[in-house]
């Protein structure tokens, strides 16, 4: 009898560790697919920031060492990801390509001027800096006019902004329901183990000597199942990565190294309190109180 009974509690503590392991393992994979995303939404938003270019239109009595000095100083600095000299003759052609006729056959000469567009990282695409920008590229002495389109980076930054406030506030969101059904999922595996808590603590055993082992196996539960999240994540990136190559995400070997470790430092965490609180609530509970 008391075999059978052994066997069955046995089972009931497998199936308790496997249900345990199975609801972090579908929370941190649920997790990582938003912190895969907010990592990919900060990459796809600088792409579009960097196709922005602001154009400096060169003055007519420029000499090939001044334009040349020009291009050199603009390599240098901080804020410049490329720049693309082009000259009249070939903003012509391009400009009567688009228009569909030769202009200047009516116009009899060339009214365009030479220009370079300097295309800006991506921190610098914000209506506050280019306009510092243009203002400094405005007092360049070889500098004729400055061009940028200002309701695109103004549109693209408001947009961008509320994306990434709603992708935040639904990240925390989601945390917070990956804490609580973790943590419930820990509570109720410990719940099962009450009597055997206060069975130690009534034979001398300290709050730490008790709570120890609970945490070292809620942990190693914690890390089985963030293995397990990984290897889903692992499969649902590949499988992005073949329908969605311009994304290149298994290139992208820092927000991949984010992503792993944020699942599993986010295991370790969540497991550790969850664990610790939950031992720390029936220690100090009455024998009769375990009942309820």
């Amino acid at each position: 009898m008391s075999s059978k009974f052994d066997s069955y509690q046995k089972r009931r503590l497998r199936s308790s560790y496997i249900s345990v392991v199975i609801s972090i393992a579908l929370v941190l994979f649920m997790v990582g697919i938003l912190g895969l995303v907010l990592l990919k939404s900060t990459k796809v938003a600088n792409l579009f920031k960097e196709q922005v270019a602001m154009t400096l239109f060169l003055k007519d009595d420029l000499t090939k060492d001044n334009i040349e000095k020009l291009r050199e100083s603009l390599i240098a600095e901080d804020f410049t990801r490329e720049i693309v000299y082009i000259t009249k003759e070939e903003a012509a052609k391009a400009y009567s390509k688009e228009i569909g006729e030769d202009f200047l056959k009516f116009l009899g000469a060339n009214p365009l001027k030479n220009g370079i567009d300097i295309y800006l990282k991506a921190a610098y695409v914000t209506p506050e800096k280019m306009e510092a920008l243009e203002k400094k590229f405005e007092d360049n002495a070889f500098v004729s006019e400055v061009s940028y389109d200002k309701p695109l980076i103004q549109l693209l930054t408001q947009n961008i902004q509320k994306i990434s406030f709603w992708l935040l506030a639904l990240s925390s969101f989601f945390g917070l329901i990956a804490i609580i059904l973790i943590n419930s999922s820990i509570r109720l595996s410990i719940y099962s183990k009450r009597f055997n808590i206060k069975t130690m603590q009534m034979v001398g055993a300290t709050k730490r000597f008790i709570r120890k082992p609970f945490i070292w196996q809620s942990l190693r539960l914690g890390i089985l199942g963030a293995i397990i999240a990984l290897i889903g994540l692992s499969v649902v990136i590949y499988y992005l990565n073949n329908q969605i190559p311009d994304l290149a995400l298994l290139k992208d070997y820092i927000s991949l190294s984010y992503l792993g470790g944020g699942v599993l430092i986010a295991a370790f965490l969540i497991t550790w309190l969850s664990t610790f609180f939950a031992t720390q609530r029936f220690l100090n509970l009455q024998t009769d109180e375990l009942y309820y």
